[in-house]
Order: structure tokens, then C-alpha cells, then sequence
């Protein structure tokens, strides 16, 4: 789900964010999947074992959960800043067998007390683009370093640089999948990028960019020596 620290005076994110959930059904969004298909195929590349440590920020009501419940997964993480949005996520997956091994979380990514290579993987299709201070993506980039486990995983979606310009009302950046791994740095090593043709559910078409990356905090100092 979208991440934005300021919607003008009106009211702060996550009770704009919990009156979107309460007046949408999650269907209604424009970032609706409802499979999250590439996403899911991009972890379980990375992550065969399922203790994997996986967590989903700005999740909303994304159904990359069930699709990790489903599979066999049982160390989910699912963070956002709408309880709403939430309590729509936990109702949908409540009859799986699992569903109990997720741990839900309200809360701003840019904010949220994480622990120290907490994750095995870290999944965010939707926040970052929002992000347009350079201050905020910096902060966003130092939880990253902080939360994932050396060799760990980060999957960070987008919009393409042929993507919306606005999304909900709100200004987003827009990347090409060289410009998206530049924020990162040289400690994540780009091992995928993929384009998606995402279609909202009223038929428009949405450019996504796609990164994954091996997080290798030695990477630097071995490339300096």
C-alpha cells in the first residue's frame, strides 16, 4: 500500500490510508492483484526453505500473504500503516491452516522498531515510488541495511518510467531498473529486474519495475581492496 508522510493538513497517513480501506473494498484499488504472482515466484527463487523470514511492508490488503500462507511459508511479517487495511489482509487469510504464524504489524517502515537482521527476505511492491524526498528514501535504504540479514533478500516494485505520474492523488517517482538499484547502492548486488503490465481493476494499464538484490554488506569494502 501507498507510504506518504504528508497529505496536506487534512489528517495524517494512516487515518487517510484507514478511511480509504473503510470506504473501498480492496478491489477497488487501483494496485489490486489478485494473485500476486510475480512477486511470489521472485521469493521462493530465492527463499526454498519455509522458515524463511519474509516481510511485506506497505502491504495493505495485498494478497502476496495468502499466497506465502499458502505455499507453506510460516514466518510472515505484514506491516502497514492502516489498520483497516490490515483487518481486511488478517479476515481473507484467517481460514488458512497457518495463517496464526503471521505477525501483524501497524506501523510507518520509515519509523517501525525493527530488529537487526531480523529478515531473510524483504518485499515492498508500492511504497517506495512515494517516497519522493531524497531524505525518506535515505532513511527507507538505512531500515533495509538495518532489518535484512547479510545475504538476505530485497524485492522492491515500483512504477516503470513509463508508469502513472500521480497515484491516488499523490506525486510518485518513477524508475527504470537501473535507476531504482542506484538508490540502493553498491552492497546490493541486482541478481533479477522485470517489467510488469499491471492492469487496475477497471482495465487501465500500470508500468511496474521490479528489482531483486542479494544484500551483501561486504560488498564495498571488497571492491575497495
Amino acid at each position: 500500500m501507498p507510504h506518504h508522510r504528508m497529505l496536506g493538513d487534512k489528517m495524517d497517513p494512516s487515518s487517510y490510508w484507514d478511511h480509504v480501506y473503510r470506504t473501498k473494498e480492496p478491489d477497488q484499488m487501483s494496485w489490486f492483484q489478485p494473485e500476486a504472482t510475480l512477486s511470489l515466484a521472485l521469493i521462493q527463487r530465492v527463499a526454498p526453505g519455509f522458515d524463511s523470514a519474509i516481510v511485506d511492508v506497505g502491504a495493505g490488503a495485498s494478497t502476496l500473504v495468502d499466497g506465502l500462507v499458502t505455499t507453506g511459508y510460516h514466518c510472515i511479517t505484514v506491516l502497514d500503516l492502516s489498520v483497516a487495511a490490515l483487518a481486511h489482509a488478517q479476515q481473507r487469510v484467517a481460514g488458512c491452516g497457518t495463517a496464526g504464524s503471521v505477525v501483524w504489524r501497524q506501523a510507518d517502515v520509515l519509523t517501525a522498531e525493527l530488529s537487526a537482521a531480523a529478515f531473510d527476505v524483504w518485499h515492498d511492491r508500492a511504497v517506495f515510488h512515494f517516497l519522493t524526498d531524497g531524505a525518506d528514501r535515505a532513511r527507507y535504504v538505512a531500515q533495509v541495511r538495518h532489518a535484512v540479514r547479510p545475504g538476505g533478500f530485497v524485492l522492491v516494485a515500483t512504477f516503470a518510467e513509463d508508469g502513472p505520474l500521480r497515484c491516488s492523488g499523490l506525486d510518485v517517482a518513477r524508475y527504470s531498473s537501473d535507476a531504482l538499484h542506484g538508490e540502493f547502492g553498491g552492497d546490493f548486488r541486482l541478481l533479477d529486474s522485470r517489467r510488469e503490465e499491471h492492469r487496475t481493476p477497471w482495465g487501465a494499464r500500470q508500468a511496474f519495475t521490479y528489482c531483486l538484490c542479494r544484500y551483501d554488506p561486504q560488498a564495498l569494502l571488497r571492491d575497495a581492496a
